[in-house]
């Protein structure tokens, strides 16, 4: 594991997923990994409930990790691979809430009969409980949480470890930060995460027949 991303999901993680992989920083692990790889919605939950996994085992494949569940263990992991950087997606944190809001909350009290997909909302539950008290409409609380978790990473991650990085500000501080080039000719990603996400739902209940 080279980079640990202790951003938020909502931040343009998907983007930045995308910029690594482009600057052979990848495989990046994101989120919507966790339904790519088998076994690894349980492992995840293993971790929520604190039993003991190996995380060579959940990054065996990969050199980079940004947004959640990863981000939610960022001290661990910064210190299971203390030759790694820190990378800290950040976003307003009013537009980061709209778009939290309307992606992770309504699957605060989804159901699913597809064992997968409860796995993955278990996880979710588990996100929404653990970090924000399961007070996904109270707006001002998790914006409080969003932006003392930002706070917390700048205090505790060196400088020379760690970089603050937002979307906006394109390749040149992300390639700086890693010693890579910018690549010529190459727009900087900026996927629509929040699309991906719901169009991954889509499919997987439509294709399973499940219904929340």
């Amino acid at each position: 594991m080279k980079i640990i991303g202790a951003g938020f999901g909502r931040t343009g993680t998907l983007s930045v997923k995308a910029a690594l992989e482009t600057l052979g920083l990848g495989p990046c692990y994101h989120m919507l990994t966790t339904f790519e790889e088998p076994g690894h919605l349980r492992l995840w939950n293993a971790v929520s409930r604190g039993e003991r996994v190996d995380w060579a085992e959940i990054f065996a494949r990969y050199r980079s990790t940004v947004d959640w569940p990863a981000c939610d263990h960022w001290e661990t992991l910064a210190k299971e691979y203390p030759e790694a950087k820190v990378l800290l997606t950040v976003r307003d944190s009013e537009r980061w809430y709209d778009s939290f809001r309307q992606t992770l909350a309504p699957l605060w009290s989804a159901e699913s009969a597809d064992p997968e997909l409860a796995e993955y909302l278990d996880l979710v539950r588990h996100i929404t409980a653990h970090t924000f008290g399961g007070r996904l409409d109270d707006r001002a609380h998790a914006i409080a949480v969003f932006e003392e978790h930002n706070r917390r990473v700048r205090a505790s991650i060196p400088s020379e470890r760690l970089l603050v990085f937002d979307v906006r500000e394109g390749w040149e501080p992300l390639c700086a930060f890693f010693g890579r080039p910018v690549p010529p000719d190459t727009p900087f990603p900026h996927l629509n995460d929040r699309a991906a996400f719901q169009e991954l739902l889509s499919r997987r209940l439509a294709h399973r027949g499940d219904s929340r």
